[in-house]
């Protein structure tokens, strides 16, 4: 009996736990903050953005930042659906690609492992630049306006592999491989059915990754992009910017435009309304998947 009560005292918390929750719900507060002033921002009068700046106690609401963006209905639904579809296909397909080249460099028995490990780090140490990129995509390969090249330059990382390599070396024994080998397995049929289910937490970690750069990659879309069915979410939310500035700068702005946006041109709340737009499915993504950081990350960090 001493003993299951000593054990139950040893289990309340105590006052440095205390400490530390508070510590954590202030770091908490102190992050959500910016995202809570974002938010009002985007419903708050443009006259009292002006006048007063941002608050998070605002005496007049509006929704023309909102309605300035969203009057753009037809095509920011279609931006959203080719800025899923590009983050879907080339995620997927990143991680498809990664993972056999990171199965194939953490194999000891690989006779060209050292020469694609040097391969693999070339790109990260020399770069031949945006305009060589971009003679080549265009003259060489004819792929101006074509949603390949919003997939194709995010597709492959130096680190991602390193990370997935590393994470096979130190996390699926080799033994599991042996016996595999042993069984009959080739290499192939060892990789779908043995290693890749093994690097869940790996691939999650890196999916998400992926997943945030595709989203929030607006330079290629500017770049090769022109016809409006192929823009992106990013890019779509540049144009909103400038024909606000367009707007902004033109003096001979009829009157029923003006009442349609509430009396002025919501440039602040319209900056706030878009970033509600481009944020909002990663906000609501990353906590399905932050509990395979810590693993996945720190585990594949490791050198082994």
């Amino acid at each position: 009996m001493a003993k299951t009560k000593t054990l139950k005292s040893a289990r309340k918390p105590g006052i440095g736990q205390y400490i530390l929750c508070l510590f954590l719900l202030l770091y908490t507060v102190f992050c959500a903050l910016p995202i809570l002033l974002v938010i009002i921002s985007a419903f708050t009068s443009e006259k009292e953005i002006g006048e007063t700046g941002f608050t998070y106690l605002p005496k007049q609401w509006s929704f023309s930042g909102m309605n300035a963006v969203l009057r753009y209905g037809e095509q920011l639904r279609t931006s959203y659906g080719i800025t899923i579809f590009i983050t879907l296909v080339g995620t997927l397909g990143g991680l498809l690609v990664m993972s056999m080249f990171a199965y194939s460099l953490s194999r000891p028995d690989f006779r060209l492992r050292k020469f694609f490990s040097v391969y693999l780090l070339i790109p990260m140490l020399f770069n031949g630049g945006q305009l060589s990129n971009y003679i080549i995509f265009t003259s060489q390969y004819h792929l101006k306006d074509s949603l390949l090249l919003l997939i194709l330059p995010l597709c492959v990382t130096t680190m991602n592999v390193i990370i997935l390599r590393t994470y096979i070396q130190n996390s699926i024994p080799e033994e599991l491989m042996d016996a595999a080998r042993i069984d009959g397995a080739g290499e192939y049929r060892t990789f779908f059915q043995i290693t890749l289910p093994l690097m869940k937490p790996s691939l999650a970690a890196v999916g998400f990754m992926m997943a945030t750069a595709y989203w929030n990659d607006w330079q290629n879309a500017y770049l090769y992009i022109e016809t409006n069915a192929k823009k992106p979410l990013q890019l779509l939310l540049i144009n909103i910017q400038k024909s606000i500035e367009t707007m902004l700068n033109n003096k001979n702005i009829p009157s029923a435009v003006l009442q349609a946006m509430g009396g002025s041109i919501p440039k602040y709340s319209a900056t706030m309304a878009t970033v509600i737009v481009v944020i909002g499915p990663v906000i609501i993504a990353y906590p399905f998947f932050q509990k395979y950081f810590v693993k996945g990350l720190t585990v594949g960090s490791v050198k082994g």
